[in-house]
């Protein structure tokens, strides 16, 4: 992963979880302003603006698909997926690579912002206020000065099966 660096006490919980001393860590995200995280240990790579070929007749969420070092990654805009609009052209954004079972998947996001080490006791269940589309692909939240940050669950938020079938 790039420009992120572990704390030397950290160790693997069930579901791929960082955990450090009641800590978890996350890679956060922006995506419409809204602030995002996903585990540090779920992040195979972050990337600026790529070349993506779009692939037919693949859902409107699935960008479409490009190479990574010689690897096929498939490109999700996670704007639609969370059923916002799509980003303003002008605007490139930024990838996060994440590994589902041994594929690549590059999420199209805004931003990419810092790790942040949270306690796990400031964790909260999701919120019945929160978009229902959100809640189906988040675990939870934390509220950080004023912001809140939702915990995106990535095979929740890559299984397109849910969102087909609502």
């Amino acid at each position: 992963m790039s420009n992120a660096k572990l704390p030397s006490t950290v160790r693997k919980s069930k579901g791929d979880d960082l955990v450090a001393n009641g800590n978890q860590d996350f890679v956060t995200m922006t995506i419409a302003d809204q602030m995002f995280g996903i585990p540090v240990l779920q992040v195979q790579d972050v990337l600026g603006h790529q070349r993506i070929t779009r692939i037919p007749l693949a859902p409107p969420e699935v960008a479409g698909s490009l190479n990574l070092r010689g690897r096929i990654v498939t490109a999700i805009d996670v704007r639609l997926r969370l059923g916002l609009t799509g980003r303003p052209k002008d605007k490139p954004g930024m990838s996060i690579v994440v590994d589902l079972r041994g594929e690549l998947y590059s999420l199209m996001v805004d931003s990419v912002g810092e790790v942040l080490s949270l306690t796990t006791e400031d964790f909260e269940r999701n919120p019945a206020t929160l978009d229902p589309r959100w809640r189906e692909v988040s675990t939870g939240i934390y509220r950080l000065n004023g912001q809140l940050m939702v915990v995106l669950d990535v095979p929740r938020l890559l299984n397109f099966t849910t969102v087909e079938a609502a």
